[in-house]
């Protein structure tokens, strides 16, 4: 099989491979979304994004045939803001799962449930510190704002938009951990601090970590 690749792609996942963001979440980054920190390492993606990345070593890929993906969530759960309202919350984690699903049903069949035979991806948009010195960003939420000076004369300053993603795989019939990953990766810049953020600005984001997934999974059935 396959899921090592679907797992690994996964660290791509984790939203990202736009701009020059690409770099691995801190401790103080983690979200709590995941049960046990303590096992992930350093690793590359197949793109060569960075990522944190544990894998069980007993786990035997061969005796999955199916993957279910449980809906994406945000971890903690944010409150909307002028900057980012609710449309654009609801807006990315419905497009996170459609191109999860997208892709790694070319990998493997999608099940309805969790169960013999079947991995299950449980994925969550989390928390991003902003590490910006003088700036911080509008809140403490999964998509947070983080400025970025980029002309230093006139004073204006774009929006990069940050995002941070853990995701965990189960075994669908004992529920046990056999991997998780945690990323993070950057959107397109608004042009200014009162520019709503769209789900179209970071759709680029997820389209590349999706594609990248499925040739993850190329490489590997090889």
């Amino acid at each position: 099989m396959k899921l090592g690749l679907m797992i690994s792609a996964v660290c791509i996942a984790s939203i990202g491979m736009i701009g020059c963001a690409s770099k691995v979440q801190q401790p103080d980054e983690y979200s709590g979304f995941l049960k046990d920190y303590s096992r992930l390492k350093e690793a590359r993606s197949p793109s060569g994004a960075e990522v944190m990345r544990w894998i069980d070593p007993k786990l035997n890929v061969d005796q999955y045939s199916q993957v279910y993906i449980e809906p994406s969530q945000f971890y903690p759960a944010p409150q909307p803001t002028a900057k980012i309202p609710k449309s654009t919350l609801t807006g990315i984690t419905g497009y996170y799962d459609q191109a999860l699903k997208r892709e790694l049903g070319k990998s493997l069949p999608l099940a309805s449930a969790p169960g013999p035979g079947v991995i299950v991806v449980r994925p969550a948009i989390t928390a991003v510190s902003s590490k910006t010195e003088g700036l911080k960003p509008y809140e403490l939420i999964p998509v947070a704002l983080v400025a970025a000076a980029v002309s230093t004369a006139s004073g204006i300053r774009d929006q990069e938009t940050t995002l941070a993603t853990e995701a965990v795989f189960l075994d669908g019939q004992t529920q046990a951990v056999v991997a998780q990953v945690v990323r993070k990766g950057t959107g397109k810049p608004l042009e200014n601090d009162s520019q709503v953020l769209e789900t179209d600005d970071v759709k680029q984001v997820i389209d590349g970590w999706a594609s990248d997934l499925h040739q993850s999974y190329l490489k590997l059935k090889k």
